[in-house]
């Protein structure tokens, strides 16, 4: 089995469903020829048992050598050893089919996820992304699942025509042509099938996103008293769902009888021919049996079929949402045109955002105070290449845009006030690609001033941390996050209020701790707090339309400056 997760799960086809099906089936190749061959083997060694079978009967009514009988019934019980052996390992790699194709679509998701950032939830509900990993990987999995099966079908299906028609052509006939028109008669249910399973999936995406949602904002819903609102609204989107799925149902059913009524006439129309032929005289008791047997063996591989027709229409179904998933670009992606790679200087390097007039000379500590939060925090994103208008951001003697995205993101660091903590062990939230021993750890906590924080939990940095922290207060996850930024030792950091939620004693800490931890490094502080204003080397204040209009130190602005006074002083002031 291939190692899972996969250093890196490929690129996939996305130009339709049945291509991003074929990508996948490319990429574990080897597991589906193992799987092909081992349940060809079974099915066939099925097949021969009724030819051996009826060999056994002949052989024993003629009262001929008793070594024919023997033989033949040796030849049974060496087939069914080989299915039985055949078997455990075509289940065997059908499994792995399964989960290989399943964890890769996972991966993929996730990878996807990770690298659209805020434009996935922008375009996508969150619960739509969700179904996607949890129901329509699995069904991607499933047609890989029963291809060993289904080939295995197909090929037995071939034998056993060969071996009717050279004992009685009519009873071949009725087998090439029998198996055909209940395949015909499936297609008939199967196409609508596809179209209700379609409409069920899309219902339930919304009603998954639904959910999610109302999950998500439960506490703001209880403060407003909107509950009853958001129950009555997931109470009709599950309505919905109930109906298609009724609807589904109800093929699913039909295609379900089919299953067993067609393979059930099929076995009476062979048995009632062999037992006429048998009187007529065109066949032998023991080929009659041997007709029997695979009137009856029949319906195996029958079943076999539908059932991968109808796992075929669910992958697709579900391949279809995965692909639209991940047909989401990011906000921020490399030049295609880039050549050479441009590669500026290691080290802090002169930062520029043209848009707003903010400059950033290397090495600084540097804050930006403006009277409107959102307007900061777009500098904020131009300055790292996360939000739009970045493209005349310079950093050094270089455009921001024609940097390698991924040297961007290891050198230029955005930390905002929303950063989630993960579930997982606290070390893994500070340090989560292991770079940096216990002090390491402790020092940047110390910056953070979170070290209470540490000291509180049973397991030290070994506790672990609920998904978004829900153990810990507003203040306490805040501080972590910061402890996090400042373990990037990122070339260049922006900070976007990150003493909001904590209080004027210690962001009184934070603010000469943190400037001391960034020394000669770049680092930026969107905030209106004075004591982190007052910490920093020189203070930019933005206009309402994001320009710069005074730049100079906190207490010479305060003196100085009326509009940088009223901004920062805006509670005394109302």
């Amino acid at each position: 089995m291939p190692r899972i997760p996969y250093d890196d799960p490929g690129t996939p086809d996305l130009r339709s469903p049945l291509r991003y099906l074929i990508w996948v089936g490319r990429g574990q190749w080897r597991l589906l020829v193992a799987v092909m061959i081992t349940g060809a083997a079974w099915m066939v060694a099925l097949s021969l048992i009724p030819a051996a079978i009826g060999r056994a009967v002949d052989a024993g009514r003629t009262g001929g050598s008793g070594s024919a009988l023997v033989q033949w019934s040796a030849a049974v019980v060496a087939l069914g050893v080989v299915s039985a052996l055949t078997e455990w390992a075509r289940h065997r790699y059908a499994v792995l089919n399964w989960l290989t194709a399943s964890l890769r679509t996972i991966q993929l998701l996730g990878r996807h996820a990770v690298h659209t950032g805020g434009a996935l939830p922008r375009q996508i509900p969150t619960g739509e992304v969700m179904a996607c990993t949890s129901s329509d990987a699995l069904r991607i999995g499933a047609v890989f699942d029963v291809a060993g099966r289904f080939a295995g079908a197909v090929l037995s299906y071939i034998v056993v025509s060969v071996i009717l028609l050279s004992a009685s052509p009519l009873m071949g006939a009725v087998v090439l042509i029998g198996v055909p028109v209940m395949g015909a008669v499936v297609a008939l249910v199967l196409r609508p099938l596809q179209r209700r399973q379609a409409a069920q999936r899309e219902q339930t995406g919304r009603l998954v996103a639904l959910g999610a949602d109302t999950v998500a904002g439960l506490r703001v819903l209880r403060g407003i008293g909107g509950e009853a609102e958001f129950l009555h609204r997931y109470r009709l989107q599950s309505g919905r769902v109930l109906d298609h799925g009724i609807r589904v149902a109800g093929l699913q059913a039909l295609l379900d009888a089919v299953h067993v009524l067609l393979p059930g006439l099929f076995v009476v129309v062979t048995a009632w021919l062999g037992a006429r032929s048998v009187v007529e005289g065109a066949i032998t008791p023991g080929e009659a049996v041997q007709f029997y047997g695979y009137a009856a063996f029949l319906s195996i591989p029958l079943h076999t079929m539908t059932e991968g027709a109808d796992r075929a229409v669910r992958s697709l179904v579900a391949a279809r949402q995965v692909i639209t998933v991940l047909q989401v670009n990011p906000d921020q992606q490399d030049s295609g045109q880039m050549t050479t790679p441009v590669r500026p200087p290691v080290g802090p390097q002169q930062w520029l955002d043209p848009v707003s007039g903010v400059a950033v000379s290397a090495g600084t500590f540097l804050a930006v105070a403006c009277p409107d939060p959102a307007v900061s925090t777009a500098m904020a994103e131009r300055l790292t290449r996360v939000g739009p208008g970045h493209c005349q951001t310079l950093l050094g003697d270089n455009a921001l845009a024609d940097l390698p995205l991924a040297q961007v993101r290891s050198r230029v660091i955005l930390g905002d006030n929303e950063a989630h903590l993960f579930s997982g062990s606290l070390r893994d939230q500070l340090d989560p690609r292991s770079r940096w021993d216990d002090d390491a750890v402790r020092t940047a906590l110390y910056a953070a001033d979170a070290l209470d924080v540490l000291d509180g939990l049973p397991e030290g940095l070994d506790t672990h941390v609920e998904e978004r922290g829900r153990s810990l207060s507003g203040g306490q996850r805040q501080r972590l996050a910061l402890a996090r930024a400042l373990l990037t030792d990122a070339d260049h950091l922006v900070l976007v209020e990150p003493t909001s939620a904590v209080d004027a004693h210690t962001e009184a800490r934070i603010a000469p701790r943190l400037r001391t931890h960034r020394h000669g490094r770049s680092t930026v502080i969107a905030s209106v707090s004075p004591l982190l204003l007052d910490a920093a080397d020189d203070v930019v204040l933005l206009d309402r339309q994001g320009h710069v209009v005074s730049r100079g130190h906190h207490r010479h602005l305060l003196d100085h400056c009326p509009s940088y006074r009223s901004c920062v002083l805006r509670e005394e002031t109302d």
